[in-house]
């Protein structure tokens, strides 16, 4: 069962007995040492929906709300009691009479301090980091907005929409299927994208962006936003280039890696001695 799961939703990977462990021990209900018919009959259940699966992969590491309970296909987890992680719902008949600028410095307004929102962001490139030729494979976030993700009293982020969330191999096998006459027909969920073969009239299946990259530009205005005068700058450097990574680059995983530590130690160096580490 495990391994059908496994092959179906996350493709070939070879962390098979950690996921199937992780699998048997969510199913051990009542703790007990063993998983009868009826724990394995909910269990499945609740492993067709990709989200539970996705969200248990990552909640060892802190990315996504805990499980608390479940039966069947319904479940429980922690509460996340603080999101989106930045920006305002206007009502719809305004949103159309305010301008972008407008709305994007609005989104700002009500965030928590300067080292807290630094911490809350460690929180988004270490999930981008787990993700990237992690554990149990590759995954790409396909709608990186404010709205899906969340943060806890200790402004730990939360993967709140594990929806959003694609193995990079489901998304190649989507890609390379779809036909397409420009760019703009090459997309998947919101925001990932590659490229269309004009000759084969097929879609490229190299992403074209990397989750780092939109990471950094979701994270832009958030962090600059009250930083530190002395680190203004070194700051803004760094996240426009993390914004300038593509997925087709030479060397990309180096690349990557670069600047994903740079900015993260860049970040680190400030608030280390703070309550807010």
């Amino acid at each position: 069962m495990s391994l059908s799961v496994r092959q179906s939703k996350l493709g070939e990977d070879p962390n098979l007995a950690s996921l199937v462990s992780q699998i048997l021990s969510v199913a051990d209900g009542n703790r007990d040492g063993r998983v009868s018919l009826p724990e394995a009959r909910s269990t499945w259940a609740l492993l067709q929906m990709d989200e539970v699966l996705l969200g248990l992969l990552l909640q060892d590491r802190g990315h996504t709300p805990r499980l608390l309970g479940y039966c069947g296909d319904l479940y429980m987890t922690e509460r996340v009691p603080y999101g989106p992680l930045y920006g305002l719902s206007l009502p719809w008949p305004l949103v159309s009479w305010v301008p972008g600028g407008l709305q994007r410095a609005m989104d700002q307004w009500f965030t928590p301090s300067w080292p807290r929102k630094a911490k809350i962001s460690m929180g988004l490139l270490e999930l981008v980091e787990d993700i990237f030729h992690g554990t149990y494979g590759s995954f790409l976030i396909c709608d990186l907005a404010a709205a899906h993700f969340g943060y806890t009293d200790r402004h730990e982020l939360r993967l709140t929409n594990t929806r959003v969330m694609v193995p990079e191999d489901e998304f190649r096998r989507s890609m390379q299927v779809l036909k397409c006459e420009t760019d703009a027909d090459c997309v998947y969920g919101v925001d990932c994208h590659t490229s269309c073969d004009s000759t084969a009239r097929r879609c490229r299946v190299e992403p074209l962006q990397p989750n780092l990259a939109k990471a950094c530009g979701a994270l832009k205005d958030y962090l600059l936003r009250g930083a530190p005068s002395e680190l203004r700058e070194e700051l803004e450097q760094q996240l426009y280039s993390c914004m300038a990574l593509r997925g087709n680059a030479g060397q990309m995983n180096m690349e990557h890696s670069l600047i994903l530590n740079n900015l993260k130690a860049l970040l680190w160096r400030q608030i280390s001695h703070t309550k807010d580490s």
